[in-house]
């Protein structure tokens, strides 16, 4: 009966046990498969954001060629003469040569009219002496748009020629004789064909099934679509004209985010993360499927789910041993440590940065929960924030980005000794220190922040050479009570404060803005 008594409580332990790893199994899936789920949806937005920026640039460019294109002495000559031989041929010739610089592949056409809008240059000498806008209404459409431009570029946006049937970005600058009235234009439509090979080229790790959409925001037509037929047709998906309705009404919405739609042909459900920009009006898009884009979330969730199945079989063998011989016990605490080993490690892998072997967001909120520090010993955070992190992957990889990340990391660790630091973003860190006000002033916190800067911002040796990284930075007092709101406020002082700019180190004392 002893016996029968003591392998009864043993089995109850057991079952406690069972039912405490297995919620605890749950918990943390939930836990690991939010964060990871929210990890691809941000890792897909800061592409998204790459990839609206290269194409920004693209235009924005071609702009800077048209415009010195426009301040050519040869252009100036023929619209105050155009009836100059000597000058029609110079700029003839001028025409074709920056052609042939800007690359005649890329280039539909380059030209010089006159205000009537006659051509007097052109890339192809055929299309000389025609008028491209004879309509009177539709001529001074065009006038009224290159005065409004003034001294800069009027911008069409990405058209489909009439002349060539193929996409172009277009584009006009107004030319001004010296008491500053129009005597003509310049025109440059470019290819976008090179722009999207550039796209389509550019490889996004663990994304094969991606395809980019862009979209006018002005007349909600496609600019981009991987169905090549829907190009300059109006989009139909509620998300999107939703979108697109917020960016144009006087209340302008989001700039960036996501939206999930499902295929009515094929019935796959995507995902889609956009990025506006604001300059031209257009939405950039990344589609990918949802479960390509979840793929790492449903692994974890399949490799958690087996291994509370393995907890579950160990178990009940342990407790058979049990009964058996003492040896099975043995075997059952064994096993028990290695798994409070592995929750172990669970929990490294949700409070720890991997790359840098700080601590991660989520361990800044569970330290600051809810902190009470008194007004004599008041918690300062610093924030140093990699200045365009993204283009620094984009130019010289993620292996150089990875190295300034850790090296970041070690730069802090020799200023600030002995301070919690947390990676609170993709290219922001956070420094936390109580501070006893007796000992440690203001002003050495913020000596210290300018120390660790001049040493960030100075020429980094790394594997690709010598480069210089840009940082921002701020630093917050803070005593009372003190939450991860604080990151908050760091952001805000580093991304919306005007006097956020490199090497100044913005200070805000939040118990008096409170």
């Amino acid at each position: 009966m002893k016996g029968q008594k003591k392998v009864s409580t043993v089995a109850l332990i057991l079952i406690i046990q069972l039912i405490i790893m297995i919620a605890l199994s749950l918990g943390i899936t939930k836990t690991i498969s939010s964060t990871t789920r929210k990890d691809s949806i941000d890792h897909m937005q800061t592409i998204t954001n790459e990839r609206a920026h290269i194409i920004q640039t693209y235009v924005e460019n071609a702009e800077k060629t048209l415009t010195y294109f426009s301040n050519a002495e040869a252009v100036k000559n023929i619209l105050l003469d155009p009836d100059n031989d000597k000058y029609v041929a110079a700029a003839q010739k001028y025409t074709e040569e920056y052609s042939a610089d800007i690359g005649l592949a890329n280039v539909e056409g380059l030209w010089i009219g006159t205000w009537d809008t006659h051509c007097i240059a052109h890339t192809n000498p055929q299309t000389v002496g025609i008028q491209t806008r004879k309509d009177e209404s539709k001529q001074k459409e065009l006038q009224d748009a290159l005065l409004r431009a003034g001294n800069g570029v009027y911008n069409t946006g990405i058209i489909i020629s009439p002349a060539s049937g193929k996409q172009i970005v277009s584009m006009y600058q107004a030319v001004y004789n010296d008491n500053g009235e129009p005597i003509g234009f310049v025109g440059l439509g470019i290819f976008t064909e090179q722009l999207v090979q550039t796209l389509d080229n550019l490889e996004i790790k663990g994304i094969n099934d991606s395809s980019y959409t862009m979209i006018n925001v002005n007349d909600n037509k496609y600019i981009f679509n991987k169905d090549p037929d829907q190009v300059g047709k109006v989009a139909t998906n509620k998300n999107i004209l939703k979108i697109c309705r917020e960016l144009s009404s006087e209340k302008s919405g989001n700039t960036e985010g996501s939206f999930q739609y499902k295929d009515k042909e094929t019935g796959t459900k995507y995902i889609s993360i956009y990025s506006y920009m604001s300059k031209y009006n257009w939405i950039l898009m990344l589609n990918d499927t949802k479960e390509e884009v979840y793929a790492l979330s449903h692994t974890m969730r399949w490799y958690m789910a087996l291994f509370a199945i393995a907890i579950v079989v160990l178990t009940l063998i342990f407790a058979y041993l049990n009964n058996k011989q003492e040896k099975a016990n043995q075997k059952l605490a064994s096993t028990i440590i290695k798994n409070n080993k592995t929750k172990e490690s669970l929990y490294t892998a949700m409070f720890k940065d991997v790359l840098t072997d700080v601590n991660n967001r989520i361990s800044f909120s569970m330290d600051f929960e809810e902190v009470n520090s008194p007004p004599s010993n008041p918690y300062y955070f610093v924030m140093f924030n990699i200045a365009n992190f993204s283009d620094i992957n984009s130019r010289y990889g993620n292996d150089i980005g990875d190295w300034l990340l850790v090296r970041t990391v070690d730069i802090i660790n020799q200023v600030f000794k002995n301070c919690k630091i947390y990676r609170t973003g993709s290219d922001e860190f956070v420094i936390a220190m109580q501070v006893n006000e007796k000992d440690r002033k203001q002003n050495d916190i913020i000596e210290d922040a300018a120390d660790a800067y001049k040493r960030l911002t100075a020429a980094q040796t790394t594997p690709a050479g010598k480069i210089n990284f840009g940082f921002k930075s701020a630093v917050a007092r803070k005593s009372g009570k003190v939450n991860s709101s604080v990151i908050t406020v760091l952001k805000d002082m580093i991304n919306k404060d005007v006097q956020a700019n490199f090497g100044h180190i913005n200070y805000t004392d939040m118990d008096a803005n409170e």
